[in-house]
């Protein structure tokens, strides 16, 4: 006897994007045979490691019902300050001239702190003076950009040392680190997610903020909690980067937050706040490395790549509005 919860219309809906995934992937499989080669699928992975991180991050703030479009920006001046520190020796334009390599452990930790700072600062202006999310990211956006652009004078930072730009290598020439760092981070976040009360916290916050603070829920604080979890993410983002890159410019990652919002959009993390999960972040995050990836061995024009990511982000907010108010 087949349970009724198990018809074809509710595993599309539950499982939509997954089979959306599948078909993309066997689809680019037959028109090119070259997509699934296993050079090519740790490619896709590692594109979308980038921002598929970030997106672990986003998927806790639009859970909480809010957004941060500061995360491009913030791995940008994370980046340019992790850069500047992980300069080799003898490197020409050196940021520091007279300071000799330092161990990794230092730029690693000015990158995290950075992000996590100002994802700390987003989650407080949230939480205490209660301006829209829009607004106190956008904001942020703005600074860090400027930061950066202030920092560097405009220029890029390279000449990285070694132990830096190992986090963009392969472990044995075969498996990149930064999906090793992606997938570490996927396990890390649904734990986070699942099996706390900080994740619990986050969906009683995104679903009802005023039944959450009645049940005793610290909202201030765990908004706080959440954006910095968000920044802080950004600033592994930026190691990564760096790593993969070899180095930074001032202008990098711009609009890598839409394209982080769009990941766990795509995957069922819903706007109207209180659902979303990890893997739906992923699948997501997936589904654009695919699409980009795709488009590069069509020979389609990149720049058709951002008009299909609109579209794509689009049609995933309606059919969530149009969910929602049939849940309702």
């Amino acid at each position: 006897m087949v349970a009724t919860g198990l018809t074809f219309r509710n595993i599309v809906k539950k499982y939509g994007i997954v089979l959306v995934l599948f078909l993309m992937i066997i689809l680019l499989s037959v028109i090119k045979p070259a997509f699934f080669r296993p050079n090519n699928i740790f490619n896709v992975l590692t594109q979308g490691s980038i921002f598929g991180i970030m997106a672990l991050g986003m998927t806790f703030v639009i859970i909480s019902k809010g957004i941060d479009l500061s995360v491009g920006s913030v791995l940008a001046f994370a980046g340019v300050v992790a850069a500047s520190l992980g300069q080799i020796a003898g490197a020409t334009e050196k940021y520091f001239p007279n300071m000799p390599a330092l161990p990794v452990i230092v730029p690693i930790f000015a990158a995290l702190a950075i992000g996590a700072f100002c994802g700390f600062t987003n989650g407080f202006l949230v939480a205490k003076t209660k301006i829209p999310a829009f607004i106190a990211t956008l904001g942020m956006q703005t600074v860090a950009r400027g930061f950066a652009l202030i920092y560097t004078s405009g220029r890029p930072v390279s000449n990285l040392i070694p132990s830096l730009t190992f986090f963009g290598g392969k472990v044995f020439k075969v498996v990149p680190i930064p999906v090793i760092i992606y997938f570490i981070m996927i396990v890390i976040s649904y734990i986070l997610l699942t099996r706390t009360r900080f994740g619990k916290n986050t969906y009683a916050i995104g679903g009802n903020i005023t039944a959450a603070e009645v049940s005793g829920v610290k909202v201030s604080k765990n908004l706080i909690l959440i954006y910095t979890y968000c920044g802080l993410l950004a600033g592994l983002a930026a190691i990564v980067f760096a790593g993969r890159v070899g180095s930074v410019h001032p202008g990098a990652a711009d609009g890598y937050e839409l394209t982080a919002i769009a990941s766990t959009t795509i995957g069922g993390t819903s706007h109207s706040g209180g659902i979303g999960t990890i893997g739906g972040a992923f699948v997501g995050a997936m589904v654009l490395a695919v699409l980009r990836n795709g488009f590069t061995l069509l020979n389609v024009n990149a720049y058709w790549q951002k008009v299909a990511e609109g579209l794509i982000i689009v049609v995933a907010v309606i059919f969530d509005m149009r969910k929602n108010a049939k849940r309702d």
